[in-house]
């Protein structure tokens, strides 16, 4: 029986680990759950799973638990998913939670020495080598949720870093695949959410509509396993079967395959070493196609900029989360057009920059710093 906390339950990494939970009641069993304001999906998971501990930032929701839950234990505030994890004894500790508000709880999970399943993209992006290093001072382990990173993970089992010639990250391409750019200025948040394989959140919706999330997987990807940017590639595969790719010295290649459900790397996360029988898709390839096709760089200029970003390093990468996190955000709001998604990350990004972090309040000091920049760029470029 492995104990389990899930950081952001409410949201939809959060609630497919329930369901992965849900399904092996004989070997997982959730003992702390976080969310940051979502009170009535929390009560209704409280009441199913019965934890011992919640996390909610909202102090009035963590007032109406404590009346409806006498015996449970309840932290609340801005240090709330802290506390949990501190507080918590948990085996595995699921970071689901998105942007950087998830970052403290992060680093308190690779503190207390256990495995961190994680899925929140902002910690490895903003603070990869600090996070990788607090992970191997407290003797615990990562294991990576996005389906990408799992898929290269399970590739490279068994095989030593110099048998590896490349990683190739695999991307759906988005709903907006095969437009030229003079169409995309007039696509509204409606189109940009209608993803064509994956059923995921708002922001990483728009993310993977713009080419950004591959930019960050790239990022995430260099750090989770040391390979220099010039051996990671994407690869456009709108089928999203192929989760990604390990190309070996040999010119051999490996291939995680699977129909697109992330109940099955969050399995993996929570089973490895074991793996355990489910059946969440039906892996028949009967009469599909497989198809893969270049990314085009001059119409989704994101990807260009996070993968430079990313080559640059220092406070770079922290900047270009922090200002599309605030842009996406605007052109969800319908404050400013889609394209200006990437013209605001790239004015955030040729400002002066502030020193590499060598911290963590070092890296969180420059995301404010580009959160501020970020909003005046916005405040200029807003349609209303």
């Amino acid at each position: 029986m492995k104990d389990i906390v899930v950081l952001g339950s409410t949201g939809s990494i959060g609630a497919n680990t329930l369901d992965v939970v849900r399904r092996h009641p004989h070997r997982l069993r959730i003992v702390g759950l976080g969310t940051g304001r979502n009170l009535a999906l929390l009560q209704a998971q409280v009441r199913e799973f019965t934890p011992t501990f919640v996390a909610i930032r909202d102090t009035a929701s963590a007032r109406a638990l404590h009346l409806e839950f006498p015996g449970l234990t309840v932290f609340a505030g801005e240090s709330a998913a802290v506390d949990l994890v501190i507080n918590s004894p948990a085996d595995v500790v699921v970071a689901a939670t998105s942007g950087m508000a998830g970052l403290r709880a992060v680093f308190a999970t690779a503190e207390q020495g256990v495995r961190l399943a994680l899925a929140n993209k902002e910690a490895l992006v903003a603070a990869g080598p600090l996070l990788l290093k607090a992970v191997r001072r407290h003797g615990g382990e990562l294991v990576p949720v996005d389906s990408e990173h799992s898929a290269i993970w399970q590739a490279l089992r068994g095989w030593h870093a110099s048998d590896v010639k490349r990683l190739i990250l695999t991307a759906s391409g988005g709903p907006f695949l095969g437009k030229p750019r003079s169409l995309l200025a007039a696509q509204t948040a409606g189109d940009a959410l209608q993803h064509p394989t994956w059923r995921m959140g708002r922001k990483i919706s728009v993310d993977s509509a713009t080419l950004m999330n591959k930019g960050l997987e790239i990022i995430e990807a260099h750090h989770l396993f040391g390979l220099p940017y010039e051996h990671i590639e994407v690869l456009v595969h709108p089928e999203s079967i192929v989760h990604s790719i390990v190309e070996y010295v040999d010119g051999s290649q490996l291939a995680q395959c699977s129909r697109p459900d992330m109940r099955i790397p969050i399995q993996l996360a929570l089973s490895y070493p074991e793996r355990w029988p489910a059946e969440y898709v039906l892996n028949n390839w009967q009469g599909t196609t497989w198809s893969f096709l270049p990314p085009d760089l001059e119409t989704f200029r994101c990807l260009g900029l996070a993968i430079a970003a990313g080559r640059t390093g220092g406070s770079h990468p922290i900047v270009l989360n922090a200002s599309n996190e605030l842009a996406v955000d605007a052109f969800l709001a319908g404050r400013v057009p889609f394209l200006a998604i990437e013209a605001i990350v790239e004015e955030a990004l040729s400002a002066n920059l502030p020193s590499p972090p060598q911290t963590v309040l070092d890296v969180l000091e420059v995301d404010t710093w580009a959160r501020n920049q970020a909003q005046a760029i916005i405040r200029q470029k807003a349609v209303y």
